[in-house]
Parts: structure tokens; C-alpha cells; sequence
């Protein structure tokens, strides 16, 4: 029996399925467009399973998979036995039973390795403490969009070493293009935790000015990640010269974009004027969510379908 395929973390797939995602996005995408429906999923469902809180995750995928023919299913942990102690391999087993494809949307990465592992069916991670694949799945297929290919390009990261950093690093590592990195004293990059497998791609700025110079493209996330609540204030003090204002936006190249997963607080991470500037690309950005996803479902349950 063929094993099964999930999608964990971004370093999962290979540069060459990357390629055939992107361009089955295109292609996806330019038919939503053109209002021509697209249904190879009908008849499939697809467990949503919520342990944290979402907006952009779960109407992309819930409408992604209606739009694709199929059905979405929304679980929240608090309303389902897993809150009240079942086992997550116990869970796995049985969901896996009852649908084609399971999205998590957790804290440790731990839990969905433990559920994917116990899973008949594919699992795709809708964010963890650790990882966010599909967020910075839809931040390049937006770069390639507006600019063509990212190999060779470079990308800066202010802020936070949280999640959609580390996978930053592992897509540099996958598609062959540099990541810099700028993080107040002690929220630097953990290697180990960001699940690097190599360093070639990636460099530390303590200044970051420094490391939005000459940069293709300009990226941040809130100061303070859903979990660390508690730091707000020390994140607040802490984080005060990392905002992504004008004059930062001047160091990185004249055409270089400005992305955001969003939600924003504007005058904390970026100004107003440059996540609602010329620059600013955050909304494509959240529109590719839903055709990334629709594109990675596909992939998961149907495997390459050759170009129509």
C-alpha cells in the first residue's frame, strides 16, 4: 500500500512538486476568475480540526474545498472529545475513517505529527507554535505573481523568529533563495526548532535596517503570536525599533513588496503607510491562500493531473 502523503511542514515537498504546485495554482486560480466551475473533489470532505482560533485559514479552506466540489467540516477541539482528554492517535484513527483529508490547526507541532502518523488519510498543517507552510506557500506563489521567480532573490524578515519565520528558512532551503533575518535580543532564530538543514540560505542582522537592504521583498507578523499573550507588553518594549515603517522600506530595493500575514496592528509592526501603500501586496497575499490550498488539496487526493 502506497504510504500516505501529508503536508507538515514546508520542507515536505521538493523544489520540482513546488514548481507543479504554483503552476496548478495559476491555473486554478484563472479559472475562479473566469467563473468557470472546477469540481474534481465532489463527493470528498475535508475535517477542519481547530485547536486555536482563525480567520484566514478556515474560509480558505472551508471555501476552497466547496468551491473544488467538496465538503468542509468544522471541528473545534473544545466541542469534540479530543477537549475532554482523547487520545490524538485515538482521534486520528477514527476521523481518518469518515473523511478523504484532515486539516489541523494547533499548538505543538508534536500533535499533528502524532495524528498524521495514526492517519489513513492526508493531513495538511493549518499552523502550529513551530510551522506555517501554507501562509508562506501563498506568500511565494504571490511574489512569483507580481515579480516571477524567487530563486536568487532575497527576503527580509523583521520581527519575531515565530513560525511563518521558520518557514521562511525552510523555503529558502527548498527553492534556493536568501532569507535575512533581524529579531530584537532574545527572539533569535533557533535552528533546530525552525528545522533547518543547512545555513547557506540564511543570515542574522542585528540591525534591521541592515537586513532590509537590497532585499526583493519586505515581510513581518505581529510582535506577539497567539499563545504568548502574557508578553505583550515586554514584546511591546522589546520589539519598538523592528517596525517596518518608510525609511525601512527605502533600504530594500525601489520595487521590493511588502507582505504581512495579517491580522496587522498598524503602528506596531508596520506603519500605515507601508501596508497600505504601493508596495503592499497583504491582500493578494491573503486571496492566495484559497487557490494555494485548493491547488495542495488537489495534489493530496488526485496527485498530478497533466496540464488540460
Amino acid at each position: 500500500m502506497k504510504p500516505v502523503k501529508h503536508y507538515l511542514q514546508f520542507k515536505d515537498f521538493t523544489r520540482e512538486e513546488y514548481e507543479y504546485l504554483f503552476e496548478r495554482t495559476r491555473w486554478i486560480k484563472d479559472k475562479f476568475k473566469r467563473y468557470e466551475p472546477y469540481w474534481p473533489l465532489q463527493d470528498r470532505t475535508l475535517a477542519m480540526i481547530f485547536e486555536k482560533q482563525s480567520t484566514r485559514t478556515r474560509l480558505s479552506f472551508e471555501a476552497g474545498m466547496h468551491q473544488l466540489g467538496g465538503a468542509a467540516i468544522y471541528l473545534n477541539t473544545r466541542d469534540t472529545q479530543l477537549g475532554r482528554g482523547e487520545p490524538v492517535e485515538d482521534a486520528a484513527q477514527v476521523i481518518s475513517r469518515m473523511v478523504d483529508l484532515v486539516m489541523i490547526r494547533t499548538f505543538e507541532q508534536e500533535i499533528i505529527e502524532r495524528f498524521a502518523k495514526h492517519s489513513r488519510v492526508p493531513v495538511i498543517n493549518g499552523l502550529t507554535n513551530e510551522y506555517h507552510p501554507c501562509q508562506v506557500l501563498a506568500d511565494i506563489y504571490t511574489y512569483i505573481e507580481h515579480r516571477g521567480s524567487i530563486q536568487g532573490k532575497t527576503v527580509a524578515w523583521i520581527g519575531d523568529s515565530n513560525n511563518v519565520c521558520n518557514t521562511w528558512l525552510q523555503a529558502a532551503e527548498v527553492l534556493d533563495f536568501n532569507v535575512h533575518v533581524s529579531t530584537p535580543p532574545g527572539y533569535e532564530v533557533e535552528p533546530e526548532r525552525a528545522g533547518l538543514y543547512g545555513t547557506d540560505h540564511f543570515e542574522s542582522f542585528a540591525d534591521p535596517m541592515e537586513a532590509a537592504r537590497g532585499a526583493d521583498l519586505v515581510t513581518t507578523d505581529v510582535w506577539t503570536s497567539m499563545g504568548f499573550e502574557d508578553e505583550d507588553e515586554q514584546r511591546r518594549r522589546a520589539f519598538a525599533d523592528w517596525q517596518v515603517d518608510a525609511e525601512m522600506m527605502r533600504q530594500a530595493k525601489p520595487d521590493a513588496l511588502f507582505m504581512h500575514c495579517l491580522p496587522a496592528h498598524r503602528g506596531e509592526e508596520v506603519a500605515a503607510d507601508v501596508i497600505d501603500g504601493p508596495q503592499s501586496v497583504v491582500w493578494d497575499e491573503a486571496e492566495n491562500r484559497l487557490h494555494v490550498q485548493k491547488a495542495l488539496m488537489e495534489y493530496l487526493l488526485l496527485g498530478r493531473i497533466a496540464p488540460a
